[in-house]
This record gives structure tokens, C-alpha cells and sequence, in this order.
């Protein structure tokens, strides 16, 4: 499975590991990602989502409608 958060579509990023030497190799960054179920009123139903904590926060913000509200315009998720 991917490393992607279905939320947000954050992925795995590239960058380098520097010694102190200054030799530079290639490794990633990956998200922070949580497997979370969520209750969705509207529907009265729960889903499960893999999320990242930053998506989390955001959804105990905003609520869980609002987000997947967003994510479908973004297209990050098909309704």
C-alpha cells in the first residue's frame, strides 16, 4: 500500500542524509500517517481512513464533513 494520506494526498518526500563529512546520500521523509476510524453523522456510518496527524488536527477543527468536503474537490477521494 501506498504511503499516502488519504485526506490530504501527502506523500513521501527526497531529500539527503549529510554526514559530517558533508557526504550527501538520497532518503526520504515519509508522513506521519494513522490508521483512524471516523463517524460520519450524515451517512451514519463509520469509515476508516489512513491519515497523517496533521489531517487529524484539522479534522478536530473543522469536523470530519468539512474535510471530506474538501478532499473531494481536491481529489484526493471519489464519493
Amino acid at each position: 500500500m501506498a504511503r499516502v494520506c488519504d485526506l490530504t494526498g501527502k506523500r513521501p518526500r527526497v531529500g539527503n542524509n549529510v554526514s559530517h563529512a558533508n557526504n550527501k546520500t538520497k532518503r526520504k521523509f515519509y508522513p506521519n500517517l494513522q490508521k483512524k476510524r471516523f463517524y460520519i453523522p450524515e451517512e451514519d456510518a463509520w469509515v476508516t481512513l489512513k491519515v497523517s496527524t496533521s489531517a487529524i488536527r484539522t479534522i478536530n477543527k473543522n469536523g470530519i464533513s468539512a474535510v471530506l468536503k474538501k478532499a473531494v474537490e481536491q481529489g484526493y477521494i471519489m464519493y
